[in-house]
């Protein structure tokens, strides 16, 4: 191998070192079926805008990788359906897939993933014998080029294979797949890959027939009175995307696998639909979108898997308007092809996480409430309502008074001043109302308040994310091996 070359894949396994600490990702699916594709530097200058690191492409499109060299944004390529059959059934075809879609865009491209096909289970049932030997062959061909490592495979499954999602606890793949889902988790495990999981909670609430409240699907509060609750478990789901995740974990448990990731590779809301789609609606779009990045990028897992990040794309970028169906089936873009949003859309991170809902008015707990249900709105608020709960640590401004009074008002208040924007409300179960005095104490100021300097705390904006989340997706830590390795890997970049 060259200097030059040695020295690019350097460069990429140091920067895969030191990404693969970091948290949760967000990203968005790029379609195309649509009559006016705005040309792909356009696209390119929209995720640049909005600070998009992740994308997924459904092919691989050379306008669009072109466009995309140099940015640094991690992409998935996809391999069409249409192109499964054949790459299963003959490793040659395979090879020349990866030469001509991957191996010849690296390193300019950051290409770091291979979809499989996509809901090849469910869409294109006859073909699920050939679909892992698929995987093997774009795997080995990927070896061969010395590229197994920064580029996983894998291939995404809808929810449709999970025939009963809830409780999530007793959820399973359907067992016709049984024999194909044991191969296909067996490789995920074998190179060190994930599970693609499409998941979409407006599908689960329409066909729910009532049994599920709205706001569930959406990520707003739940009241106590309708809290979801797993029988088996006992544990509380504050939203249908987190019950989905872990009914996917579930069933991989189910078939005796574990310690297999899961990125959801499509999630989202139609933004508008036709008389018999009522709940397609703008306002329901943006809620949904904005709540699940603030969730997303809160780093947290699901209540069966607390520790394990759900790095997560949106779909989609664009209105399609050609796709074949109802009306909603064209409308789940957040922009459309001029460019201009469909709805309000945060511009960077620091709107996602900032304070939305100026100042002078505050949500604090209720006197007198249960202190019980004051703890599950204190968890919620802190947990699933990506509220920043720091400052209620021992040793931070509001750790005093040490009550579960004190401690429920702040959280809830920084939920409120967060998310109001995006439909939160001050309720918390009926634990919570609004006034108009200042709860602020001593050092301790709540988010609103005159006495604050900004609107809101700094947070960041997303950093690239790696493709499997790590099992604490929280800091990013050196060991003093690690360190040294760093040192000389830039000592050799730098020659």
């Amino acid at each position: 191998m060259s200097p030059e070359k040695w020295r690019n894949h350097l460069v990429l396994l140091l920067f895969c070192t030191i990404s693969s600490a970091s948290g949760a990702f967000f990203g968005v699916n790029i379609g195309t079926d649509m009559s006016n594709m705005p040309p792909a530097k356009d696209v390119v200058a929209i995720l640049k805008s909005y600070q998009i690191t992740h994308v997924r492409l459904f092919d691989a499109d050379r306008h669009m990788l072109n466009a995309l060299a140099n940015t640094g944004i991690q992409v998935m390529v996809g391999v069409t359906n249409q192109e499964v059959l054949g790459i299963g059934q003959t490793p040659s075809l395979a090879a020349a897939w990866v030469n001509k879609n991957v191996a010849a865009y690296i390193p300019g491209i950051n290409i770091t993933a291979i979809a499989v096909g996509s809901e090849v289970l469910s869409t294109i049932p006859h073909a699920a014998p050939i679909l892992v030997p698929a995987m093997n062959n774009i795997h080995r061909a990927l070896v061969a080029s010395n590229l197994n490592f920064q580029v996983k495979v894998s291939s995404p499954q809808s929810m449709d294979i999970i025939p009963k999602s809830f409780p999530p606890s007793t959820a399973t793949f359907n067992s016709s797949w049984n024999s194909t889902m044991y191969q296909f988790l067996q490789f995920l495990k074998n190179t060190k890959s994930f599970y693609m999981l499409n998941a979409y909670p407006y599908y689960g609430y329409i066909n729910g027939n009532g049994i599920f409240p709205i706001d569930y699907a959406l990520f707003r509060p739940i009241p106590t009175s309708k809290q979801i609750v797993d029988s088996n478990t006992l544990l509380h789901y504050n939203s249908m995307f987190d019950a989905m995740v872990d009914a996917a974990y579930y069933s991989m448990d189910a078939l005796n696998f574990s310690g297999i990731p899961i990125v959801v590779t499509e999630t989202g809301w139609p933004s508008l639909g036709g008389a018999n789609e009522r709940d397609a609606t703008v306002q329901n779009a943006e809620t949904y979108n904005g709540n699940l990045f603030r969730r997303v990028l809160n780093d947290s897992g699901t209540p069966r898997q607390p520790a394990t990040p759900i790095s997560t794309y949106i779909y989609e970028l664009f209105n399609e308007d050609k796709r074949p169906g109802p009306i909603s089936e064209k409308n789940w873009g957040m922009f459309f092809p001029n460019g201009t949003t469909v709805y309000s859309l945060p511009m960077s991170t620091s709107e996602l996480t900032g304070d939305s809902s100026g100042s002078g008015l505050f949500c604090v707990a209720k006197p007198d409430v249960d202190s019980s249900a004051l703890k599950s709105g204190l968890d919620w608020a802190c947990g699933q309502g990506s509220a920043n709960c720091s400052a209620l640590q021992a040793g931070q401004p509001c750790f005093q008074p040490n009550n579960i009074q004190s401690h429920s008002s702040y959280a809830y208040n920084d939920y409120f001043h967060r998310m109001q924007s995006a439909g939160g409300t001050c309720d918390f179960g009926g634990t919570a109302t609004t006034t108009s005095v200042d709860p602020s104490h001593g050092s301790c100021i709540f988010m609103g308040s005159s006495r604050s300097n900004s609107s809101g705390p700094f947070m960041p904006p997303a950093a690239p994310g790696p493709f499997i989340p790590g099992k604490s997706g929280l800091k990013l830590q050196f060991s003093g091996l690690t360190y040294m390795v760093l040192t000389v890997l830039l000592a050799i970049i730098q020659l």
